[in-house]
Parts: structure tokens; sequence; C-alpha cells
């Protein structure tokens, strides 16, 4: 593979008039992309911060085959690549002179990714983040389900949904505990969020989604306080959102596990959703000068 089949811009109106269609075209396996991208067409470039993000598309006889995207935290996601696409690229942006914080991407992709670019940069790839990429199939709601029902948060719920957010991040070790000041530019604020409540009223777990983009929505997060666990809330919740989403005609339903928890994993097959890939994380340890590209 030539350098020079991968194309690089920070024209996002250019990238999605080549690249659309390839994101579209599996929108499960590019739930992520999808969803960044749209954040960053709805909002403006600055959506992730000052810095341009840039983006790549593998391209050979007019087919898109695969895209990159690199934000301001100059960490790469990149769609699935074989080791041979994996190491051209990163042979092509270690020859730019330029050092990225780390690679997201399936398994074996950001793996491949990264012992090439250790091989060009002597950067340490450490592992960081693994998850389980599931998609809803037929969804099978438990049986029973518990008391109550769900119910979309309203304005009136802020501070609770904030609050169950913090806990959230703060559980799973992804950033630091929100606040009101801070929710406007966290992942969350774009999401549409639904309270599994018992039938006096009372919140109890709380499931979020994304908008639909490409035919897609994605499940994130499901979040049920410790000492009401073990009781049903989480999965009638993330009922309540699945089928919501094929309500309002996602042809995608999808969701990230951790597959170090098998109860979520248990739990996600048991109403129906099935694997799809393994995703992989990894941070770049190394002393460089800051770039741009």
């Amino acid at each position: 593979m030539r350098p020079d089949d991968w194309h690089l811009t920070e024209d996002l109106d250019d990238f999605l008039t080549r690249a659309g269609d390839f994101l579209r075209s599996r929108p499960a396996l590019h739930t992520t992309p999808l969803t960044v991208i749209e954040k960053l067409r709805t909002r403006g470039a600055a959506a992730y911060g000052a810095e341009a993000p840039v983006f790549g598309r593998l391209e050979r006889a007019g087919e898109v085959r695969a895209i990159f995207y690199r934000l301001p935290s100059r960490r790469l996601s990149l769609t699935p690549l074989t080791p041979e696409q994996a190491a051209t690229l990163a042979a092509y942006l270690a020859d730019l002179g330029h050092p990225l914080s780390g690679v997201t991407a399936d398994h074996d992709t950001a793996t491949a990714f990264a012992e090439a670019w250790q091989r060009h940069t002597d950067a340490a790839p450490i592992p960081s983040w693994r998850g389980h990429l599931y998609r809803l199939g037929t969804l099978t709601p438990p049986q029973p389900l518990p008391e109550g029902r769900g119910r979309a948060v309203g304005e009136q719920n802020h501070e609770q949904l904030i609050h169950w957010c913090s806990e959230f991040v703060a559980a799973i070790g992804e950033a630091p505990s929100m606040d009101t000041g801070s929710w406007a530019g966290s992942r969350f604020a774009d999401k549409h969020f639904t309270f599994w409540e018992t039938p006096d009223g009372t919140p109890v777990s709380m499931a979020g989604s994304t908008s639909m983009v490409g035919g897609m929505i994605r499940v994130d997060p499901v979040y049920t306080p410790a000492h009401l666990r073990g009781r049903g809330y989480a999965g009638a919740v993330t009922v309540e959102v699945s089928r919501a989403a094929l309500t309002a005609g996602a042809t995608d339903v999808v969701l990230f596990t951790d597959p170090a928890n098998p109860t979520s994993n248990a739990l996600y097959q048991r109403i129906g959703y099935v694997p799809v890939a393994d995703f992989t994380g990894y941070d770049f340890s190394y002393d460089a000068p800051e770039a741009s590209w």
C-alpha cells in the first residue's frame, strides 16, 4: 500500500462528502466515529477543543476503505484496518513528525497500529481501555420486570442527573466529577436520558442514549446506584431506552460494556444484545515536544 492512498484534511465538509457513505455503511461498527463527527458537524470544529481536528481516509479506486480522526487530545481513532494498512499508516504519520497520545480502535487494529507506532517512535503502548461492542438483535424484556416505569428525564431532574453521571464516571475512573458548571462540556450533555422510577415516583436507575445518526443509536451510560443494584432496574431502563430507539426508527441500537464486568455482559445478552467486536485503547508513553499537524 502506498502512503498516498491516505488523504488528510481539516475540512469536515469535504471529509463527510467523501467518507460519509462509508461511515453509514456499517453503523454499528462505526458507532463512535458517527457520533463524534456528528457532534463536530452540529457544534463546530471547536466542540472538543480549540485545536482543529484532523481527518484521514484510506481511498483506492475512488472507494473509501477506512478512516481516522484525531481530536485535540491528540488521540487517534481508527476504523478497522488490516495489519499492513495499520503499519503503513503508522509509518506515514510518524514520518510527519507529530506525536500521538494514544489510539483507540477494534482490538486487532489498535494493537497492530500501537506496535507499528512503537517501532517508528519508541513510544510504549500502555493498555488503557477495553470494551465489548454489542448490537441489539431481538429485544427480550426480562421477566418479571420490576415494579415501576420509565420516564424521560426533564429539567426538574437535572441535579439528580448530574449527580448520577458524576457517580458513574467516578465508578469507572473515566473523568473527574462533574457539576452544573462542567455539565455542558461533558460527553453526557448531548444525550437523552430516561429514569426508571418506582411506583411512588422515586428514580432508581438511569440510561442515556445518543441522537440517531446513520440509523444508529448508542445506549450510554447505564447506571444504578450501588445500594439499589440486583433488583432488575438496569435491565428495565435499558429495555425502555432500547425500545424507544427502535420506535424512533433506529436500524442499529448498540452499546459498549466493560469486559471485566460479567454481570452487565450477561444482562445485555439476556435482553437481546449480540456481540459485534472487541475494542481496545492504548496510551503512548514517550517524551516528545508538542507539535501541530
